[in-house]
C-alpha cells in the first residue's frame, strides 16, 4: 500500500535520493519547495507529487503554506532532509550566518513538524531527520552548523516522548560526509579540493533512511549514525 511522505531537501543531495527511491516504489510524495518555481521543478521530475510552497529561511511563513497546501488529514512520515552550511570561526561568523542556519536547520523543522503533527498522528506515523556527524561532536569551525545540528538532535529526543502515546515514531540519521552539493560547497569553504569518491555515496545514505522508515511496527531505530566504510 502507498504511503504519503512529506520531505523537506528533496532537490538535492541525500534529500533527492531518497525522493527518487520513494517515487521508484509508488508511494505519494509532498515536497517542500522554496518558491513556486522551484515547485514546478520538482513536481515535474517527480510524477504524482506536490508541493508546499515555502521558504525554509523564514519559518514565520510556514503555517499559511501548509493551510495553503490542502494537505491530507493523514501523513506516514515527514522527512527533514533539507540543511545549509556556513563555517568560520565565532571570532568572525557574522550573526546573520547563525540566524540562518538556525533558521532552516532547526526551527523550520520544528515548525513544520508542529504544523503536520496531526496528519502524522492519523497515521502513526514517523518523524525522521536528517542530522549529521556535527550533532555530535563540534569541531572548530563548525560552531553554528554545530549548534543547530546539536539543537536538532534536542528536538528529536524531546519529539520522541512526547510522541510515543500517539504512536509516533521518531528518527535521526547522523550521516557522516557523504559526496553531496552540501560537502562540495564545505569543501570550498574550507579550501580544499573536492573528490566525490572518497566520501560516502548518498544511496547509502538513503537506504539507512528507508530502512528506518521501513522498520515493522513494533520497534524504531531511534538514532543512526552512517559512517564511512573501509576502503
Amino acid at each position: 500500500m502507498p504511503h504519503t511522505h512529506v520531505l523537506t531537501g528533496a532537490g538535492s543531495g541525500i534529500g533527492a535520493v531518497v525522493a527518487r527511491r520513494l517515487a521508484d516504489r509508488d508511494d505519494r510524495l509532498i515536497i517542500v519547495a522554496r518558491d513556486a518555481e522551484r515547485a514546478a521543478e520538482l513536481t515535474e521530475a517527480l510524477p504524482g507529487s506536490i508541493a508546499i510552497v515555502a521558504d525554509l529561511a523564514r519559518p514565520e511563513t510556514i503555517a499559511e503554506a501548509v493551510a495553503a497546501a490542502e494537505l491530507p488529514d493523514s501523513i506516514d512520515s515527514v522527512i527533514h532532509a533539507a540543511g545549509i552550511v556556513d563555517l568560520g570561526h565565532v571570532a568572525d561568523l557574522p550573526l546573520e550566518a547563525w540566524t540562518s542556519q538556525l533558521a532552516v536547520n532547526l526551527v523550520a523543522p520544528a515548525e513544520l513538524t508542529r504544523l503536520l503533527l496531526p496528519a502524522i498522528r492519523a497515521a502513526r506515523g514517523q518523524v525522521l531527520f536528517v542530522n549529521s556527524g556535527a550533532g555530535l561532536n563540534a569541531h572548530p569551525d563548525w560552531a553554528a552548523y554545530g549548534a543547530s545540528k546539536h539543537g536538532l538532535k534536542a528536538l528529536a529526543d524531546a519529539l520522541r516522548g512526547e510522541e510515543a502515546p500517539h504512536g509516533v515514531r521518531v528518527t535521526t540519521v547522523y550521516p557522516g560526509r557523504t559526496a553531496t552539493p552540501m560537502q562540495q560547497r564545505v569543501h570550498e569553504q574550507e579550501g580544499r579540493e573536492y573528490e566525490p569518491g572518497a566520501f560516502i555515496d548518498p544511496e547509502s545514505v538513503a537506504t539507512g533512511i528507508l530502512t528506518a522508515l521501513d522498520l515493522p511496527r513494533d520497534a524504531v531505530i531511534s538514532d543512526l549514525t552512517v559512517r564511512p566504510g573501509p576502503r
